[in-house]
């Protein structure tokens, strides 16, 4: 009985030749299908664009929700859906008669709910007199402060929900989200309880619920988010200014950095560029 290892022969090299031969082709094939598959897909795409405006909330092409008035009444301002990272700033040549006043909150600040708790009422009945506009932009920096529920993007991406759907209810919505502002460090409101909060404004369509639900709008709130904590309100400020967080308000261009809950600085302040 020899040790020695079996000759290999022409019919033992020809079947691993046909071996390799066979996971050749088996590699050749793959390559063929990733390269029709990466090939139909680009063909896709290019047969059929993503609508750039499909995530961003119609009359909100600033990022934000223009409202003016006038005899008593409040209307938003219609706008398309702007192409989102991209916002058009808000042209107030037509209301050069008027002060223009421009907020940038976070629906869980605090802060903010002090300031709209001692302001939104005056500075309403000024836009529904014809004496204002006011621009609204909410923004999500607080997502930190609801134990991981994102809540902070979610109002904000609700209140996107009525801007598109239902524009006119903007301001009573707001005010809702601030009237039922949740305390910062717990999850705050589920979406069916931001839902309930709209309700209570007369705010609720079933379009409102499947954005609300679906957090469609979710990429436009990082995009705002992102857009204000880089820039430095160049088409809003009369100075360019550094965000330093929520509240920001200008008021014809000026920013106001007085008492956030007193509200005879702010009107004021509102007064002093109005007459400037």
């Amino acid at each position: 009985m020899s040790d020695s290892a079996p000759e290999k022969g022409p019919e033992s090299r020809r079947a691993r030749y046909l071996i390799q031969g066979g996971i050749a082709l088996v590699v050749l094939v793959v390559i063929v299908i990733v390269v029709l598959v990466v090939t139909t897909h680009k063909n896709a795409v290019a047969t059929h664009p993503a609508d750039p405006g499909a995530s961003t909330p119609k009359n909100m092409a600033s990022d934000g929700v223009l409202l003016t008035g006038g005899g008593g009444q409040i209307a938003t301002v219609r706008t398309p859906a702007a192409e989102i990272g991209h916002p058009i700033p808000t042209d107030t040549s037509a209301h050069s008669d008027t002060v223009n006043i421009v907020e940038y909150i976070d629906y869980q600040c605090p802060v903010c709910l002090g300031f709209e708790e001692a302001n939104l009422n005056n500075t309403a009945a000024l836009v529904a007199a014809g004496k204002a506009t006011l621009e609204i932009h909410p923004v999500s920096i607080l997502d930190r402060s609801s134990q991981g529920t994102r809540y902070s993007s979610r109002a904000a991406n609700a209140a996107a929900c009525v801007a598109n759907f239902d524009p006119d209810a903007f301001l009573n919505a707001t005010a809702a989200l601030y009237q039922y502002q949740p305390a910062e460090g717990t999850p705050g409101l589920t979406n069916s309880e931001l839902l309930t909060v709209l309700g209570k404004a007369d705010v609720g369509t079933a379009a409102i619920a499947k954005c609300v639900n679906n957090e469609t709008f979710r990429d436009w709130v990082s995009q705002a988010t992102a857009a204000v904590g880089d820039g430095e309100f160049a088409h809003v400020a009369t100075t360019p200014t550094e965000f330093a967080g929520t509240p920001t308000v200008f008021v014809n261009g000026a920013q106001y950095t007085g008492g956030v809950t007193d509200a005879a600085a702010f009107t004021a302040f509102v007064n002093a560029q109005s007459a400037g």
